[in-house]
């Protein structure tokens, strides 16, 4: 149970947070939301003459003004509700079951009257804006969940293969200069369409057996990489009777 030492303490303290939210949102002009549009803030007559971009930020803005003072007036709102509730006499009492309001919560969160079980705000937004809900990949949503992994035509791989018919990007704006001007895009060497060279030459039947390699202008590069490095394979020498190098072979299985 509170004491009074405590809520005290407490009130003081919601009523000076109520005159600094107050006299903020006074200093602010409660951020310009007086006027009537967003131009007269701004001391513009029209938008007439005004750059789609620069329409854009000063919407921006906009909306973040109004953001801004939402929160503003939330605030201020829950302190005169718990400021309220220290009237009744009701202060550190969960308004739904009743129960005491632990002072650790209180100290933390001076405007609650609810327990932990029982606040509001039970459950983290996973909303999205509107527009993605008709977009598709790669310009809508993402599947992140690793074992759904799409490997497919991506944003990203839209955006090298332009990036690959020129950008703004000059040699003093890397770090390591490319020698040759087609090579400004981001990872120039990297593949398209596939992972590993080999993919190129090797394939197999509908259930992934009999692998065959398919000799092509592509197998060809990839030997001559081979044998100018003096390897077997891209990823080190392997012993020729050594089959399946990776797989740990199980001696207790019969």
């Amino acid at each position: 149970m509170l004491s009074s030492q405590k809520l005290s303490e407490l009130k003081a303290y919601l009523l000076d947070e109520k005159s600094r939210v107050e006299e903020s949102l006074k200093q602010n002009d409660n951020f310009g939301l007086d006027r009537g549009h967003y131009h007269e803030s701004m001391g513009e007559l029209s938008s007439y003459d005004n750059h789609p971009a620069d329409e854009g930020t000063a919407l921006f803005e906009r909306e973040k003004d109004i953001a801004l003072e939402e929160h503003a007036k939330l605030e201020i709102a829950n302190v005169n509700h718990a400021l309220e509730a220290i009237e009744k006499g009701t202060y550190g009492k969960c308004e739904v079951c009743g129960g005491e309001i632990p002072i650790e919560r209180l100290e933390a969160l001076p405007t609650t009257t609810y327990c932990k079980e029982h606040s509001p705000d039970q459950h983290i937004s996973q909303k999205r804006p509107l527009e993605e809900g008709v977009l598709m990949p790669p310009f809508g949503k993402f599947d992140m969940d690793e074992k759904d992994e799409n490997v497919g035509y991506d944003a990203e791989d839209a955006w090298q293969e332009v990036a690959s018919w020129g950008t703004s990007e000059t040699p003093s704006d890397f770090a390591d200069p490319h020698g040759h001007y087609n090579d400004m895009n981001i990872e120039p060497d990297e593949n398209i369409g596939y992972v590993e060279d080999f993919e190129n030459f090797v394939g197999n039947d509908l259930y992934g057996n009999n692998i065959t390699v398919y000799p092509n202008t592509q197998h060809e590069k990839y030997e001559q990489a081979l044998d100018e490095e003096g390897i077997m394979t891209a990823f080190g020498d392997l012993p020729a009777y050594e089959h399946d190098p990776y797989v740990e072979k199980d001696n207790d299985k019969k």
